[in-house]
């Protein structure tokens, strides 16, 4: 993982959740919410949430899974975490947290049924590896979750490219203090591969029977399913 990343992420940690809600409207909520509908995730199922974060989907993954369940968020960015457990405990949650990089998770193989990522997979040095990663450590027939942002065609193109070039710079900035992280963030949305070339990004990776994608909200952001073989 790059330095400048996890540097980068740990100067906005403490300003990151207010700061999605305010950029998203909230809307990041919903998403998160289906990728977990998506998953298929059942009571009693492990999953582990790499690049959690603030621990959103791990939180959400573990209200799915209940008390039977096992939820294990990681993310490389240790100032990300601090807030995690905090934010579980006051929901009544049991989930565990802990830093691990994605492309070298300290697990073994075959021991979650879903592994998930959301926002984080085009932070990482190399998408393939990550990917190989996830399956790696989930059973066969588990499934691998990816929630990234992507780019919005025909009538949200514009007003989506407008917004994620200069509004949310500006609002990013004020919030945290580092415009430069939010300049960042877009541009490396826009630059990385969504839809149908994704997807092809999951069969390169070799480590799926099937794999899918959802567009949400006109192609601002993406959901993609793969099944480990």
């Amino acid at each position: 993982m790059s330095e400048k990343v996890r540097t980068m992420f740990a100067s906005i940690a403490d300003r990151y959740d207010i700061t999605n809600s305010v950029l998203s409207l909230g809307i990041h909520h919903l998403w998160r919410n289906k990728a977990v509908r998506l998953s298929k995730a059942a009571a009693g199922d492990r999953v582990l949430d790499c690049a959690t974060g603030t621990g959103d989907l791990a939180i959400t993954f573990k209200k799915k899974v209940g008390e039977s369940g096992y939820v294990m968020g990681t993310d490389f960015c240790d100032a990300m975490i601090v807030p995690a457990p905090a934010k579980a405990t006051k929901k009544g949650l049991k989930i565990d947290f802990e830093v691990a990089d994605a492309m070298n998770l300290p697990y073994q193989d075959n021991t979650f049924d879903i592994s998930s990522i959301s926002f984080g997979i085009r932070n990482v040095d190399d998408p393939l590896v990550c990917l190989q990663e996830m399956a790696r450590v989930v059973k066969p027939g588990g499934r691998v979750v990816v929630l990234e942002f992507g780019q919005p065609t025909g009538i949200m193109a514009w007003p989506y490219t407008f917004y994620s070039k200069y509004i949310i710079p500006f609002v990013g900035g004020i919030l945290t203090g580092n415009r430069d992280a939010y300049q960042y963030l877009p541009e490396t949305s826009a630059a990385f591969p969504a839809a149908d070339k994704f997807t092809d990004l999951m069969k390169q990776a070799g480590c799926f029977t099937a794999q899918e994608y959802h567009e949400l909200n006109g192609g601002i952001a993406y959901i993609y399913v793969g099944i480990v073989a």
